[in-house]
């Protein structure tokens, strides 16, 4: 099983986050969180790095179905979304959503099997039109 479910996109970084942010909402997901890595590691650390975005989208049918079966679920919530530039292809844009398969490894409960599913077949849908748009 893969960490990511991705793809990479000849864009740049603001086409990217925009597109990514209307994908997610087209399979029912809002932005609940956003972090700005890169601002956050200048602030603190004085670290330089590339453009990198982590976007906490949330699918409250989804989450509402997960946070029944285990409500310890809720410290996996919710799926994270990064957007970064590719540093080794300037001009790229690296689009990663966590792979909600990981879920039910790390619950441990075959319950979670079909919100995990869902969400996954929701995400890939969501990467896959990034594709194409």
């Amino acid at each position: 099983m893969t960490l990511a479910l991705s793809t990479t996109l000849p864009t740049d970084f603001a086409d990217a986050v925009q597109r990514t942010r209307k994908a997610l909402s087209d399979q029912g997901f809002g932005v609940l969180t956003e972090i700005d890595v890169t601002a956050t590691m200048h602030a603190k650390l004085g670290a330089e790095m590339e453009d990198y975005l982590i976007l906490g989208a949330c699918n409250p049918p989804l989450a509402h179905a997960a946070l029944a079966v285990d409500r310890q679920i809720g410290l996996l919530l919710p799926c994270n979304v990064v957007v970064r530039a590719d540093s080794s292809r300037p001009g790229t844009v690296i689009v990663e959503a966590m792979n909600p398969e990981l879920m039910v490894q790390v619950a441990g409960d075959p319950a979670l099997r079909e919100v995990a599913d869902a969400a996954t077949a929701k995400l890939r849908a969501a990467i896959a039109a990034l594709t194409v748009a």
